[in-house]
């Protein structure tokens, strides 16, 4: 009996995920053929302002730093924050302003973080050196290509569009977990963004990248409004759209390296996500269980042996693997152009499995989870107080009593 319902599992799971594989196709079909396009304003581009936090060395920092200054935009300047002023990744700003004396450059230093998250706090010290009205927000771990920036801001010319956000590729920066979680960035995120967006349409950003105007994130609160939250870039998104604007994906592709090397760190910062996820939209993170493959496969495999019905069961796991081959291809490479995507598709299915067990795993622990060397508790609506925080607030109770 246990074997019977076994197997029945599995084959709902096949069903659901491949009824899911679907959606994914017809969304990659769609943003291929109808993505945003800017409009075609005669008007001057705005000058920009890329606001760039930085914290610490990373794999390929100067590369990815390197590939801002070289712009092809008209008027824009870089605003680099940092906790404290003896960060090491300013060493590499340093270099790159004398390699490039034309693009303005400016330099921030927001001090020990009271806020719980550390780099909207250094956005918000930042603000006070943007010169322009365009703001390009992008994480320190991303490499563009010259024509980024006029991709990502001229659909901001249309004042309906109060967001811009950009789909990329995991860049793996050497060694087997670092490829893993490259290939999920390419298809497994990729994959939720595209079905979301086809679904109901984009009401959320990615962090790598989140273009907007000065009047609209004054609308939604600065930068203080999303202090407290851990998935800073889903909320702004979401408030942006939640005033009015819409939130848009640009065509423009860009890559997201992979500082991750071991498998530790890589499990903890993908385990970290999944709870911010889980906190941020329940509803679609428990649902989105029924979308992997390879794990429902397994389980058929399990349950056909368990039964005699070893046939029955070695096809569910073939199914779910396929599933997941056909995903890498039309996603990973199909979108947005991931090399590994096409070539080790054969592993992507050991990535399905691991993405489920990082999702499985985001329901244990408590609310507990780390980030950048502190510790904090997660709330209900994805907020995140330090546990320092919280142990000095009940001795504060304790000695009044």
């Amino acid at each position: 009996m246990l074997a019977g319902l076994l197997l029945a599992v599995a084959a709902l799971g096949i069903l659901t995920s491949t009824v899911y594989l679907a959606l994914v196709l017809v969304g990659a079909l769609r943003f291929r053929r109808s993505a945003v396009v800017a409009p075609q304003f005669t008007e001057p581009l705005p000058g920009a302002t890329v606001l760039k936090p930085l914290h610490g060395m990373e794999p390929g920092l100067r590369e990815n730093l390197e590939s801002f200054f070289r712009q092809d935009y008209p008027t824009f300047q870089i605003v680099f924050g940092v906790r404290h002023a003896d960060d090491p990744a300013l060493d590499v700003v340093r270099e790159l302003r004398e390699q490039y004396p034309r693009v303005p450059v400016q330099i921030t230093v927001s001090g020990d973080p009271t806020w719980p998250n550390a780099k909207v706090q250094n956005l918000h010290s930042m603000m006070a050196a943007a010169d322009h009205p365009l703001l390009v927000i992008s994480d320190s771990d991303v490499r563009v290509s010259h024509s980024y920036l006029r991709e990502v801001t001229r659909p901001l010319l249309d004042p309906k569009i109060g967001m811009v956000t950009c789909l990329y590729r995991g860049v793996n920066t050497g060694g087997f977990w670092s490829r893993l979680e490259a290939m999920g960035m390419s298809t497994e995120l990729t994959s939720g963004v595209l079905v979301a967006d086809l679904l109901e349409g984009t009401k959320f950003a990615l962090g790598p990248t989140m273009a907007t105007r000065r009047e609209v994130l004054a609308a939604v609160g600065g930068f203080a409004a999303l202090a407290d939250y851990l998935a800073d870039d889903y909320v702004l998104g979401n408030r942006v759209h939640a005033v009015g604007y819409h939130v848009v994906l640009s065509r423009h592709i860009i890559e997201h390296m992979v500082i991750n090397r071991a498998m530790p760190s890589s499990l903890q910062h993908q385990v970290r996500w999944a709870k911010s996820t889980r906190r941020s939209r329940p509803k679609g993170h428990i649902g989105s269980g029924l979308t992997f493959s390879v794990p429902f496969g397994l389980l058929g495999l399990i349950g056909g042996f368990a039964s005699g019905n070893l046939g029955l069961g070695a096809a569910l796991l073939v199914a779910g693997v396929l599933n997941r081959i056909v995903q890498s291809l039309a996603v990973g490479w199909g979108v947005v152009r991931d090399r590994d995507s096409l070539t080790g598709a054969a592993l992507y299915p050991l990535r399905d499995l691991l993405g489920f067990m990082c999702w499985a795993a985001s329901f244990l622990g408590g609310r507990r989870t780390s980030w950048r060397g502190d510790n904090y508790v997660l709330q209900n609506d994805g907020r995140m107080v330090r546990e320092s925080a919280l142990a000095g607030a009940a001795g504060s109770q304790q000695s009044a009593a």
